[in-house]
């Protein structure tokens, strides 16, 4: 978004992106500031120039991007006169960050800020010179710097006769100048030499010369006009004597040029003289000869062919010293090295693929499942186009692998490329042939290297792309994942078309979120959940410890972990939702071992539970285990995370003579929300769940989620945010045994929420075996592990009032009658001590 800000009626030139040099009409125009003209001392906020010094009466544009230097644009914009301080930064202290005090020459010139655009974090400023001011000292360099300041007298004109030959002296200057510069525009010929002042002309010059700081700081700094006419015909001779030599240059270059198109004709009759008396070819006649060859076997498309033959005419009419001759080589190349129409050819056993899935990856029956029919269409036609698939799950859940896997049950080329980090579109589209060192994108390249058409290509961490001033990766890749489009993919320096739609496509993320929705619509998203602990053993047993133990240099024989160890390690030192992890744990664990064996201490080693901490030291993680006695006003609830599920507290308490209800612990936007709806729902149903409508008048609530320095949202607290508030009212506690998940509405009904099986497992973990679930969340529960499952109680709700009847604990029958908080408040009061605090706890 940009922001325009007119600082005045009359509107400005366009301000550039970038600092420019102003026209002249801008330098040269009428200044009427409105500026204090006593000489007395004023404060007036600073604005520290680098590489530049602004002279007065000129108009420049500026761009301000550091904090300091923004602050004290918007100090200026505050006033009525919009002034605004410019002194330049001394030439040793550049670059040195932000520029303070000591850093500014003592002279500068009094802006007045006629125009401001924001562009993002930065501002570009019209800014007008109007006067010259010396610093006489500051008041503060934060946030911006202050200074109190004089006006200095304008500039003297001591002896009139000498200033006016002065300046015939450097408009003669520049007539020289001019006579080499021919694109000059006529106006500013015209101007320049006209009857303009002696100082606006030096300051002209001083803004449109690169003469360097401290040149013109001497320019600005000069008291008479005599002084400054003199330094602006020292630095204009200066000047004219570049340009001079500039042009000789110039001159020069052309000469080499002509010579060197006189060679390419003689070369060229030389080639002909040999042709006609039949000596040996050139070297890059048997180049272009050698490709002319590859071509002629090569079996291209129609379209490709006429095209690297047009190529290749001209290759042969460059010699080899022609900066297109190298380029034009490089691209056919390219041309002959693709497989237009080159494919492997599929396996489709069906029973193989089922093997090999089996034998990489543990678990994941539903993800192999879905795999195989994407297969068996593949295997029943043919001539299908190719599925594009998106694996989402969490880190170390065996994405990659998975890819591999179907390359392998295929008899694919694989080839995986990472999208992490991605910002510019020429990374996938290449880049034209107009540019130096252009080079195909890299889906071109990964095609290129796997010497096949139709290979299994992983984009991985689609989720990861970036976007900046060089385009938009994921716009790029709708036409790439796009099998109505694909089949005629054109990357930018190849410019043929070449057909992706038999490329077997994988991307993996680790959420659905980043991506683009019309990049998401285009491919088949299969979820990998993380991994229970039961299954974490069985791929530690099955390929982490086998792995490790090869990897680093033992003999199955040397290492032993036993199940209980495995299972040790994998719950309480690595938290997370898939393996990789536990490996690198493994990992550390065999080198340790490694060592014992290498210095002779040990020739075989079999590590226990109890043998764990002695090489792995204490335990890094300790999770979250179900509370055995819950008080009022406590609920278990369940949360995803990128790392798998987790197991959280939700507790609430009353607070006497407070309103409204309190919310900490980190919770988003959408979380408090539903605490808010929460309260509400109850309120309206105070009657149904017998709490007293006073309750809410005159007590506050404090809700309160435990970890608090970890960021929570979404919308699954609701059910438990429900439970906790119900018990808190009503005094019944919720079972230590149930935990819950679920959207909420104010018309009571639950909602399903997402992360069923993670959540799920996590409660496991932490020894809760009955959940409450959403009725429309059920089948989801199919996912849970059968050896979980079967363990668990699932209740399913479609109603807050269901939730909140299964959540409470039953009453006794005929209990005595609770008392009533409102009741109690009232008989303590009467046997407390006045001044004493009143504390309220529900029955």
């Amino acid at each position: 978004m940009t922001d325009i800000e007119n600082i005045e009626e009359t509107t400005p030139p366009a301000v550039s992106s970038e600092p420019q040099e102003p026209a002249l009409p801008e330098l040269l125009a009428e200044v009427e500031p409105k500026v204090p003209k006593e000489s007395e001392p004023f404060e007036v906020a600073v604005l520290p120039l680098q590489n530049t010094t602004l002279f007065p009466e000129t108009v420049v544009p500026l761009a301000v991007g550091r904090q300091r230097s923004v602050a004290a644009v918007e100090a200026a914009l505050s006033t009525p006169e919009k002034l605004l301080g410019c002194v330049t930064v001394r030439a040793d202290s550049i670059n040195t960050g932000d520029a303070n005090a000591a850093d500014l020459y003592q002279v500068g010139t009094l802006v007045m800020v006629k125009r401001m655009e924001r562009v993002e974090e930065s501002m570009h400023i019209i800014a007008q010179g109007t006067e010259r001011i010396r610093i006489l000292g500051w008041k503060h360099e934060d946030p911006y710097l202050r200074a109190v300041v004089r006006i200095l007298p304008e500039v003297a004109v001591i002896d009139a006769e000498e200033v006016e030959a002065a300046k015939r002296n450097v408009q003669s200057m520049i007539q020289q100048a001019l006579a080499l510069l021919p694109g000059v525009p006529p106006e500013v010929r015209g101007i320049m030499m006209g009857p303009v002042e002696p100082v606006r002309l030096a300051y002209f010059l001083g803004s449109i010369l690169n003469l360097g700081v401290e040149q013109e700081q001497k320019m600005l700094e000069a008291n008479t006009a005599d002084e400054l006419l003199r330094l602006a015909h020292t630095y204009l001779a200066r000047e004219l004597e570049i340009i001079q030599l500039r042009s000789k240059i110039a001159s020069e270059a052309q000469t080499e040029m002509d010579k060197a198109q006189r060679d390419y004709v003689l070369r060229q009759q030389l080639k002909a003289i040999q042709k006609e008396l039949g000596e040996d070819e050139s070297g890059e006649q048997a180049e272009a000869d050698l490709l002319r060859e590859r071509l002629e076997k090569a079996d291209l498309p129609d379209e490709v062919r006429t095209e690297a033959e047009r190529e290749l005419k001209r290759l042969g009419r460059l010699p080899s010293s022609a900066p297109d001759y190298h380029v034009i080589r490089t691209y056919l190349e390219y041309v002959l090295e693709l497989p237009w129409k080159k494919s492997s050819e599929d396996k489709l056993d069906l029973d193989e693929a089922r093997r090999i899935l089996d034998e990489d990856h543990y678990g994941l029956e539903d993800v192999k499942e879905r795999i195989l029919e994407f297969l068996a269409v593949i295997k029943l036609r043919p001539d299908t186009k190719s599925p594009i698939l998106c694996f989402v799950g969490p880190p170390g859940v065996g994405k990659t692998s998975l890819g591999r896997s179907i390359a392998r049950s295929l008899g694919r080329t694989f080839e995986r490329m990472s999208l992490g980090g991605v910002r510019d579109e020429a990374e996938l589209r290449g880049h034209r042939r107009t540019y130096i060192g252009a080079m195909p994108g890299r889906i071109i390249q990964g095609i290129r290297r796997a010497s096949v058409n139709n290979p299994v290509m992983m984009l991985d961490e689609i989720d990861k792309l970036g976007a900046d001033y060089r385009g938009d990766p994921a716009s790029a890749l709708l036409e790439i994942l796009d099998p109505q489009q694909n089949n005629s993919f054109r990357d930018h320096y190849l410019d043929l078309p070449f057909d992706l739609s038999r490329v077997f496509f994988i991307a993996t993320a680790n959420q659905l979120g980043p991506i683009p929705l019309p990049l998401r619509d285009r491919m088949e998203v299969i979820r990998l959940a993380g991994y229970s602990d039961q299954e974490k053993l069985q791929i530690a047993i099955r390929y982490l410890l086998p792995r490790q133990t090869t990897e680093n240099g033992l003999a199955p024989a040397q290492l032993t972990i036993t199940p209980a160890a495995l299972e040790l390690i994998a719950t309480r030192y690595t938290r997370e939702a898939g393996v990789r992890q536990l490996e690198r744990t493994i990992g550390s664990l065999a080198r340790k071992v490694a060592l014992q064996i290498a210095q002779g201490k040990a020739e075989a080693v079999t590590v226990d539970d109890k043998d764990v901490r002695d090489y792995l030291g204490a335990p890094k993680f300790y999770p979250e285990q179900a509370r055995k006695e819950l008080p009022a006003g406590v609920a278990t609830g369940m949360a995803w995370t990128e790392l798998g599920g987790e197991v959280l507290f939700i507790e609430a308490t009353l607070l006497p003579g407070g309103r409204g209800l309190t919310i900490t612990g980190q919770l988003g936007e959408v979380m408090q929300e539903s605490a808010k709806a929460a309260q509400s729902y109850l309120w309206s149903h105070a009657a149904e769940f017998g709490i007293s409508p006073a309750m809410f008048k005159d007590y506050g609530v404090h809700l309160h989620v435990p970890a608090g320095a970890i960021p929570k949202d979404g919308p699954s607290a609701g059910v438990t945010i429900t439970a906790a508030l119900a018990s808190l009212y009503t005094g019944r506690r919720v079972r230590p045994d149930t935990s819950m998940t679920g959207e909420i509405t104010l018309s009571g009904l639950v909602f399903p929420v997402g992360g069923i099986k993670e959540k799920v497992l996590s409660a496991y973990r932490a020894g809760i075996r009955r959940i409450i679930l959403p009725s429309r969340n059920e089948g989801d529960a199919e996912q849970i592990p059968e050896e979980v499952r079967k363990e668990l109680e699932l209740v399913f709700v479609s109603r807050i009032s269901e939730a909140i009847d299964a959540a409470l604990e039953v009453l006794v029958a005929n209990p005595p009658p609770p008392l009533n908080p409102l009741d109690l408040a009232r008989e303590r009061s009467t046997r407390q001590p006045e001044g004493e605090p009143v504390v309220v706890r529900p029955a």
